[in-house]
């Protein structure tokens, strides 16, 4: 156990690295147009954030193994260290990036230095979602962006609780973002321990069970909150207020629009009602909330005319987006070599 915890420290510093750079991605809108403050959005992100890791993360989770299922926790924990570093990075460069992205480059990487084969179904379902995500996400944006504004211009709400609205609105949309969040992207960051799990399943105050996979989340739904708390400010207001200037009302619409792009590719329930009604199902992956949010900032500010898109940093961004899994694979094949050679560790069965 001792030695699976050490392993598994590299899945809490990639939790970290995703609270410190995907929070922005729920709040950033909010807190760039100083709607929320940063103490309140981070506290709000952090509860929920748990709640939808441990709930709702089995779906993305599943998927994600059948990718690449490292067996061993040496393995796990250098594909784990890989796709960290690699967001790590990025976040010191004020770039939001894709967590998703930087995990499925270091298990190729795993993949390719353990001979494992890679299941291109599913590579090939990964892949399509990061194209398929942003795009989504801009048609909901915009949908909604419309939708809310007959709305109020048919209901004729005073501007002042108007604010008030938007506020409160805000708040909600927020914690919908980060249970999305957690739900969907717990896979990223504990998804590649599910095979070496050590936890068992405990029960707490007599009544709340959870099985030893519901453990595993809830370390990594913390971990996810304390890089929230500690380092998601700068990705925040990059996200907020550096892309594209936008008013309160298309920041909510943007949270809104991301929140139910990261809920239906978790939503193991909906994905099922898909199946059941012989509807093409949308899979249960791990997405980018950065492509999300992204994606519904650029369909915002295309419908204003896209004279405030800030398309330098946009092409930084996506240069980020591409580098990322290649960077992850690259660092993650040559750790494992040292890992392997140098130290003597298992780092595949």
């Amino acid at each position: 156990m001792l030695s699976f915890l050490i392993f598994l420290s590299s899945g809490l510093f990639l939790g970290w690295s995703l609270g410190a750079n995907d929070a922005s991605n729920i709040f950033g809108t909010a807190v760039g147009t100083k709607m929320v403050k940063f103490r309140t959005a981070a506290f709000i992100s952090s509860i929920f954030v748990i709640l939808g890791a441990v709930l709702g993360g089995d779906g993305a989770a599943q998927t994600l193994n059948k990718l690449g299922s490292v067996n061993s926790g040496a393995g796990a924990f250098m594909v784990g260290l890989a796709a960290a570093f690699s967001i790590y990075w990025m976040t010191k460069s004020k770039i939001p990036v894709s967590t998703s992205q930087a995990i499925v480059g270091a298990i190729i990487g795993w993949n390719l230095y353990s001979g494992k084969p890679t299941d291109l179904s599913i590579f090939s379902t990964i892949v399509g979602t990061w194209i398929f995500c942003p795009i989504l996400s801009g048609i909901f944006a915009v949908a909604i962006y419309f939708m809310t504004r007959f709305i109020i211009i048919k209901t004729k709400i005073p501007l002042i609780r108007q604010d008030m609205y938007t506020r409160f609105g805000l708040i909600l949309a927020g914690a919908f973002g980060a249970y999305a969040l957690g739900a969907n992207n717990i896979a990223n960051v504990m998804g590649i321990f599910v095979t070496s799990n050590q936890f068992h399943a405990v029960t707490f105050f007599n009544f709340i069970e959870l099985n030893a996979e519901q453990v595993l989340f809830l370390l990594g739904g913390i971990a996810i909150s304390v890089g929230i708390f500690t380092y998601s400010k700068r990705i925040m207001m990059t996200v907020g207020n550096n892309i594209c200037i936008i008013s309160p009302l298309a920041a909510w619409v943007v949270v809104i629009a991301q929140s139910f792009v990261l809920f239906l590719f978790a939503s193991q329930n909906f994905h099922l009602f898909l199946e059941q009604h012989g509807l093409p199902s949308i899979p249960l992956v791990p997405v980018s909330s950065s492509q999300a949010v992204i994606g519904a900032v650029i369909g915002i500010g295309l419908i204003k005319g896209g004279h405030g898109i800030n398309w330098g940093l946009l092409g930084q961004i996506f240069i980020g987006w591409v580098a990322t899994p290649v960077i992850a694979a690259g660092l993650c094949y040559i750790s494992l070599f040292f890992l392997q050679n140098v130290f003597n560790l298992t780092v595949y069965y």
